[in-house]
């Protein structure tokens, strides 16, 4: 079976990663650079396309290649294709409905993990696809972007934090460890709940539980305990690590800023967590999960630490020009984002294609 539905899963791959390169190009665009708009409705797809085109439909195809359930594949194929009718630019409430049924088909599939492994990590986990799915219900709804968009950092959020608390486990966590998880987590689901009434309140409770949850991650990890493995243990525990410092700033800066909407006190919020945080995630677990997708073997190579170390810096100069008001380095830091996540993936490619042509 395995072997069998690897025909399923390079061409939604490659639906994830094409949506990853557009929706790049539109963060570009709305940085104020003067580059041609290839589709129309571009622009003001970003955000959708990144978290539910991207990262809904790379997060979806992961976990239906886990539970090995043909119909799982629903859900990053309606992900999919949602973010290609958000491009081709049609009615915004179509590409809506089809990235909420999809994030509904990870929450069903969640409920059948939890229903087998009743565990506090696997309910975090579920519980990230279900508030993915309740801020995809809101935007359908009518909800504009900024009021729905944390909904949808949780479910990024509480993916990681519970996968990395399942892998903690190997340090038998206590129950005041286990206790504190559950707090930060509780923070930062109260903050989404506050904010439906009061948006800056809600986006500052949120942002105390994104604190929360990266003290904890900084704590209990055990990452810290790869970094003297060497090799790629090392770098995931580098990128892992180096995320967790995004995520307080984004954090921190929620806190301060929280009432802002748009701008670049806004802008400084929402890439702290999504690139510094979420891409250092991804660039740490992408050696693991696209050779699992793919079926293919990967070859670590310390090139890898490239990618790494230009996202931080390229992203210092796009918050730092964001908090100084300073537009030259706000412009230029977006600019190089979108050049790190073209080095990204080709350095990934280069890994995956050129370890299986030595094979």
């Amino acid at each position: 079976m395995r072997s069998a539905l690897r025909w399923e899963r390079a061409p939604l791959l490659a639906l994830a990663v094409g949506t990853l390169l557009l929706a790049a190009w539109a963060g570009i665009v709305r940085m104020g650079w003067n580059w041609p708009v290839l589709f129309p409705a571009l622009p003001l797809s970003h955000g959708p396309l990144m978290v539910g085109g991207f990262l809904g439909t790379l997060i979806g195809l992961e976990r239906a290649v886990g539970v090995q359930k043909r119909w799982a594949y629903a859900g990053p194929l309606l992900t999919g294709v949602g973010g290609l009718l958000l491009i081709a630019g049609a009615p915004t409430g179509w590409g809506a409905l089809l990235m909420l049924l999809g994030s509904a088909v990870l929450v069903v599939v969640f409920a059948g993990i939890i229903r087998t492994v009743p565990a506090l990590y696997t309910v975090a986990i579920g519980l990230g696809a279900l508030l993915w799915t309740l801020g995809n219900g809101l935007w359908l709804a009518g909800w504009a972007i900024p009021q729905v968009v944390l909904w949808w950092a949780g479910f990024l959020l509480l993916t990681i934090a519970g996968e990395r608390l399942e892998l903690s486990r190997l340090l038998r966590l206590s129950r005041t460890a286990s206790g504190f998880f559950v707090v930060a987590t509780a923070l930062f689901v109260a903050g989404l709940l506050v904010s439906l009434a009061d948006y800056a309140s809600g986006v500052r409770l949120a942002g105390l539980g994104m604190l929360a949850l990266a003290a904890w991650l900084a704590r209990y990890d055990i990452a810290w305990r790869r970094l003297k493995a060497g090799g790629q243990a090392r770098f995931v525990a580098v990128c892992l690590l180096s995320g967790y410092v995004w995520l307080a700033i984004s954090g921190l800066l929620a806190l301060l800023y929280g009432g802002m909407s748009a701008g670049p006190f806004y802008d400084a919020i929402l890439h702290s967590l999504f690139l510094g945080f979420v891409f250092a995630m991804i660039f740490g677990h992408a050696p693991i999960v696209f050779p699992a997708v793919l079926g293919l073997p990967i070859r670590y190579s310390p090139w890898l630490y490239s990618h790494l170390i230009l996202l931080h810096a390229t992203l210092l100069l796009r918050v730092g020009g964001d908090l100084l008001l300073w537009m030259w380095g706000r412009q230029w830091g977006g600019l190089l984002n979108g050049v790190v996540l073209l080095l990204f993936l080709g350095n990934t490619a280069f890994s995956i294609f050129g370890s299986n042509r030595q094979t």
